[in-house]
């Protein structure tokens, strides 16, 4: 009996102690880790960094290949109404594209002087936008101060942004004279407000909760308009100066063309042109003209991107 006994104690299986799980999710770590320290390198390696070139090839072909499409496009239309739709007596109207370019870019006669009308330019659209920047930025700081400045100023801004510039062009020679100054007149008065509107927006937009917070700090209206209203704005600032500086490019080609008493623009160089039915030279200035504007809306944005990216942690596209 004795011995049955302990045959039967010996049977009797005890219960496993109970696992932690802190523990358990420990030693599953573990055991992952070994695993992987066993695999392949490459199998932990980012994917960035394992198909480095195949990931700048396929980034590049998705930022330059839509462009690239929209260029073929347009040159493959070009030469589809040029040859195709334009009989020969008509086709002057319309050059062939390789036409354009043999005549004009290598014609130091006629590449000299256009580009020298477009610096001309160039220094009126910059001039043009940083004073409808310095006066965007100042109307609507005034204007976010009080309800009352709003009111009475905001309509003016509106009435300048509708007056066609036309309206204006013979009253602004008469003026300023046909030279420089007023084509930076015209300029400012076609960028200027969409940086005061978009810049008004922006002031205006803090939450009333941060609002609440300032007035129980007791801040200063300067420090209020300084550490609120600005980081709040920024976004449509840089939006309001994306959008004026491709009007000014606009404006100053206006300007251009319209007041043409000193070193001619390229807006002044498009009228002689097309006075004269110089299709060619006509043709390379339109396609300077929007690659300049082209150019300085591309770096706004990029510069948008980088402050305004970095600033609220948002990722380019």
């Amino acid at each position: 009996m004795r011995r049955a006994s302990g045959v039967g104690r010996a049977r009797v299986s005890r219960p496993d102690p109970p696992i932690d799980p802190d523990a358990e999710t420990v030693m599953r770590e573990e055991a992952a880790a070994s695993a992987i320290s066993g695999a392949d390198v490459s199998l932990t390696m980012p994917h960035h960094a394992t198909g480095r070139s195949g990931g700048a090839g396929a980034y590049l072909l998705g930022k330059v290949g839509p462009i690239v499409a929209a260029l073929a496009g347009i040159v493959a239309v070009w030469y589809l109404v040029s040859l195709v739709v334009l009989s020969p007596d008509r086709r002057f109207l319309l050059p062939p594209p390789h036409e354009v370019v043999a005549n004009t870019l290598g014609n130091p006669n006629v590449m000299g002087p256009m580009l020298a009308a477009l610096g001309q330019t160039v220094l009126v659209a910059l001039a043009g936008l940083a004073i409808a920047v310095v006066l965007g930025l100042a109307y609507a700081v005034v204007m976010s101060q009080s309800v009352w400045a709003e009111r009475v100023l905001y309509p003016y801004a509106v009435i300048l942004q509708t007056i066609p510039i036309l309206a204006l062009v013979p009253l602004i020679g008469i003026w300023l004279g046909y030279g420089f100054p007023a084509r930076i007149v015209v300029c400012v008065i076609i960028a200027l407000f969409p940086m005061i509107s978009n810049t008004l927006f922006g002031l205006l937009s803090a939450s009333p909760a941060a609002h609440d917070l300032f007035t129980l700090n007791k801040a200063t209206r300067w420090q209020r308009l300084g550490k609120l209203q600005f980081p709040a704005a920024l976004p449509s600032i840089f939006t309001g100066l994306r959008n004026a500086a491709g009007l000014s490019v606009i404006g100053a080609i206006v300007g251009d063309f319209f007041f043409q008493q000193g070193s001619p623009g390229i807006g002044g160089l498009l009228r002689t042109y097309t006075l004269r039915l110089n299709m060619d030279a006509l043709f390379m200035a339109i396609i300077l003209t929007a690659v300049f504007g082209v150019v300085v809306f591309s770096i706004f944005a990029a510069l948008d991107r980088a402050v305004i990216g970095r600033w609220y942690g948002h990722t380019a596209r």
